[in-house]
């Protein structure tokens, strides 16, 4: 039995709340990893943490593209 046409709707906003905020947690984590690279001295955890910010702004972008679509 199909779901109700509601239903796959509210299904998909909320997903891309999810992505949303997955994206924004990466880009924090990755934030905070320089932080620390950076204060520990540390060049690979710096880097990883501008691959993890670089990866939640990615995902926030998409998201954006997908709502622009939307409407």
């Amino acid at each position: 039995m199909r779901p109700h046409t509601t239903t796959l709707a509210k299904e998909r906003i909320g997903m891309g709340a999810d992505d949303k905020l997955e994206g924004k947690a990466d880009e924090l984590k990755g934030k905070v990893k320089q932080g620390v690279g950076d204060a520990t001295d540390d060049p690979q955890l710096e880097t990883e943490g501008k691959v993890d910010e670089t990866k939640g702004d990615l995902k926030q972008a998409a998201e954006k593209v997908k709502d622009a679509f939307k409407n």
